[in-house]
């Protein structure tokens, strides 16, 4: 009976087994149907190559060299699309004529012609996402779905910082997620770059307070004329109107009159324009924004989004121009100080050699009973700063050491010429 059972369990094991086998293939067929079908749904547009000149619009309006080179990053301009083939789509496609019409003509173009008078500008295209990725309702999904559009931002970055006179001062400045990516490359910028920026202008979006902590290199601005800072504003009929995806910011600066406190200020002669210190907004008076409808609800509701790059353009035009000359004030001195060292340093390389050698040459002289170099021209020499060159050249040479106005003069001079060199240091680095 035992053995019966035994018997029993050993054919509905091995019948169990072969059914699995059987179900198995299709187990992994209906996987990978699921896989190959999840990832068709969604088309992820082909890289820009920055390389390519079409991927940038740049324009030269400074041809005395003494403005700032500014890198402007276009805001969102595209929804979710879906190409011919049913593919959804949640970024623009900078191969696209009609999205690089969007970035270009409705907006780069424009910005342009206000940043770039007296200075470089240049503005990539870019994968921006769609505005869809800012209504998710999620603060970590829309950063995971913008991750794509601020890589290409930072790859655009790196190729223009590679290529610019780095003695220029730098500005960046971008428009809702245009600002996202100037905090993104705040982050992303090391510290030489850093010390290049005039200024950082996030116009229409936020800077929080986690993104404070990830960088040093944010520093809120306090008035028109402060480098190396961070300009934030977003304007709203009444602070009941923040956008908390945009607009929930730790600081801000009134774009008119550059002041952090509740100081209002007049625009266009009827547009006031206040801070509010305790949500760092920008808020309006007597402008409607009514050319900007409100979009999806979302935006253009009692905030007023859109206007941020337009209503402003004369302050940010003459601003960036201020914050530049500043930053060539404060900076100039150090590249006249760095110039001047390389001229000492060539010019010690210089006479040290020239010394050198014509102690060779006076002994080269002596030897054959030639015309000889007079003991004050090589005295003198050494006093100009060949020292080095005579106390090797003596030692080299065989020459004039037992001159006792060389033998103790020169080590002399040249101990003179090695304290003062390493006061002059001292000085320099305190």
């Amino acid at each position: 009976m035992d053995k019966m059972i035994a018997t029993r369990k050993i054919y509905i094991l091995l019948l169990a087994v072969v059914l699995m086998g059987c179900c198995l293939p299709f187990v992994v067929y209906a996987a990978n149907d699921d896989k190959s079908s999840g990832a068709a749904e969604q088309y992820i547009p082909k890289a820009p190559d920055y390389d390519d000149k079409t991927m940038w619009i740049t324009v030269d309006g400074d041809p005395q060299g003494t403005g700032a080179d500014v890198f402007y990053v276009v805001s969102t301009w595209e929804e979710d699309w879906t190409t011919e083939n049913g593919r959804i789509c949640h970024y623009a496609d900078v191969w696209n004529p009609t999205h690089r019409e969007h970035m270009g003509d409705w907006e780069i173009n424009k910005v342009a012609a206000y940043m770039s008078p007296g200075n470089r500008f240049f503005a990539p295209f870019y994968r921006h996402t769609t505005i869809e990725a800012f209504m998710l309702g999620n603060e970590d999904s829309t950063k995971a779905r913008a991750r794509l559009a601020m890589d290409d931002v930072c790859k655009a970055f790196d190729h223009f910082q590679a290529h610019r006179d780095k003695t220029r001062p730098l500005i960046i400045a971008g428009f809702s997620q245009g600002g996202l990516a100037v905090v993104e490359l705040l982050k992303h910028m090391d510290d030489e770059t850093y010390s290049q920026l005039a200024a950082a202008y996030v116009l229409g979006y936020k800077v929080t307070p986690d993104d404070t902590l990830q960088t040093k290199h944010i520093k809120a601005a306090q008035g028109a004329d402060d480098t190396g800072v961070t300009i934030c504003y977003n304007t709203v009929k009444d602070v009941k109107y923040i956008n908390p995806v945009i607009a929930a910011t730790c600081m801000g600066i009134n774009p008119v009159n550059w002041c952090t406190d509740a100081t209002p200020a007049t625009l266009h002669d009827t547009i006031t324009v206040r801070l509010s210190p305790e949500y760092h907004v920008v808020v309006v008076s007597g402008y409607s924004g009514s050319e900007y409808p409100a979009y999806k609800d979302f935006i253009n509701v009692g905030d007023i989004h859109s206007c941020e790059p337009w209503l402003y353009s004369e302050c940010l035009a003459k601003n960036i121009s201020v914050r530049a000359e500043a930053w060539r004030k404060n900076h100039q001195p150090q590249t006249e100080e760095l110039n001047l060292q390389r001229i000492i340093l060539i010019y010690l390389a210089v006479i040290t050699v020239m010394t050198f050698l014509m102690f060779g040459v006076d002994k080269w002289k002596a030897r054959r009973d030639k015309w000889r170099i007079r003991e004050t021209s090589l005295l003198l020499l050494a006093l100009l700063g060949g020292s080095l060159g005579a106390w090797i050249g003596m030692k080299v040479w065989h020459h004039k050491t037992k001159h006792k106005k060389f033998k103790y003069g020169i080590p002399v001079i040249l101990v003179v010429h090695i304290v003062l060199l390493a006061v002059i240091a001292y000085i320099q680095l305190t």
